[in-house]
């Protein structure tokens, strides 16, 4: 299914980057690191951005980490970065943000979840404190209504509603209902409060796929504003993955959302990029936006017993990794390149012709020479260790580089 045209939403900046109005979707992503730490949540910062983040989440849920903001911002600032950063609140923001005008200030966007500024009267009180305050600052919000969250009152309200009246709705069903009803409320109230229709974005996260596919079909017929995508508690791993592309791809393909997050579960120690780059992958596989070089790999099989090729197909997506934030400054339009590593001759010359660098490293039974093509011409044939191999192909492919998208490259 080819991309649909994207919906027509207003445009809401964001610091420096445009949201909606017809922008390339956004990416965005969060830390994780303690906020009041500012050393080290300003370096995961600076990190994700180096992957591809454009806006970034903090969390702000004490006074230390709302004093910290201000020191954060100045670091990445300071460091050459001028990625918005986004602050998250729940329960005390409306106090946060009062009691720290530095951190209001300092920041791109607030972020709000509408279910948790408060209970009863205080609620909808709590809620317009902070949007007077990006008001009072001049910036935009983010209503995120998500289903973990949700106004226990509202829920309760259509639930009953869809038993008095004999509805038939499914329990999904009212719940999507109550989300749209909430963002949809919520976005009156923060007009109300003083805020411009082109300072609110708005999302709406389940952490199930055809109930976000639902739900963002009936919101995109609701409302102008732009929408944020994501699945809530994507999960760890492949599942988190798979999940998040299940749920957002068939959104993106028809036109609708503006900014996108991959909310993965990180393995203890592993790198907050995955999430990043995922993201970017998607988009990248949907012909939305390009971030980086693609590389095509093949999956291997009788013929690829040797484990050379998937050695040397994990080094170079390192390699590229390592050299996208250089690479992204000094060489424009690199972020096209197309690379590949096959693994024998059944796909493998072809692969390789057709990518801008491509290798074909032989299977068994296969002459050990690795026939390596540029734009579809060969222009070597290499031996020797995988060592020797790894740091060959690197040459080529740096070589390439600087010829074809350096100063003095087409």
């Amino acid at each position: 299914m080819a991309v649909a045209k994207r919906r027509e939403t207003i445009g809401v900046m964001v610091g420096n980057i445009l949201v909606g109005g017809g922008a390339p979707v956004v990416v965005q992503s969060m830390t994780n690191t303690d906020t009041a730490d500012a050393e080290a949540t300003a370096q995961q910062v600076m990190e994700l951005a180096d992957a591809g983040s454009e806006l970034v989440r903090v969390t702000v849920n004490v006074p230390k980490a709302a004093e910290a903001v201000g020191d954060i911002v100045r670091r990445i600032r300071d460091a050459g970065y001028t990625t918005p950063i986004v602050g998250d609140f729940h329960y005390n923001g409306h106090k946060l943000l009062a009691q720290h005008p530095e951190c209001a200030n300092a920041l791109d966007k607030y972020r709000i979840n509408p279910g948790n500024t408060g209970k009863g009267s205080s609620r909808d009180a709590n809620f317009e404190t902070i949007c007077k305050i990006a008001v009072d600052h001049g910036k935009p919000v983010r209503i995120g209504v998500n289903i973990g969250s949700l106004n226990p009152e509202l829920v309760l309200r259509k639930m009953q509603e869809n038993t008095d009246k004999r509805l038939g709705k499914s329990s999904d069903e009212v719940m999507n209902e109550c989300m749209i009803l909430s963002a949809l409320e919520s976005t009156g109230l923060a007009l109300d409060a003083g805020l411009r229709r082109d300072q609110i974005i708005i999302s709406c996260k389940t952490s199930t796929p055809v109930h976000l596919i639902d739900l963002y079909r009936e919101l995109s017929t609701k409302t102008e504003q732009p929408l944020h995508l994501g699945l809530t508690e994507a999960g760890m791993g492949s599942k988190g993955l798979l999940w998040s592309a299940a749920a957002v791809a068939p959104l993106l393909c028809e036109g609708i959302g503006d900014t996108l997050r991959v909310s993965l579960t990180p393995r203890p120690g592993s790198d907050r990029r995955e999430e990043v780059y995922a993201c970017c992958e998607l988009l990248q596989a949907l012909g939305l936006r390009a971030f980086a070089p693609s590389i095509t790999s093949c999956p291997g099989c009788g013929r690829t017993t040797s484990t050379t090729f998937q050695e040397l197909a994990q080094e170079t997506e390192a390699y590229v990794k390592e050299r996208m934030p250089e690479w992204r400054k000094r060489y424009k339009g690199v972020e096209s390149l197309k690379l590949a590593v096959m693994g024998c001759v059944v796909n493998g010359p072809g692969e390789s012709k057709a990518a801008n660098v491509g290798i074909s490293l032989p299977g068994s039974g296969e002459s050990p020479v690795c026939p390596v093509y540029v734009d579809g011409e060969k222009v070597a044939g290499l031996k020797g260790s995988p060592q020797e191999l790894a740091a060959e192909f690197r040459a080529i492919i740096d070589q390439y580089v600087e010829s074809r998208f350096g100063t003095g490259g087409a």
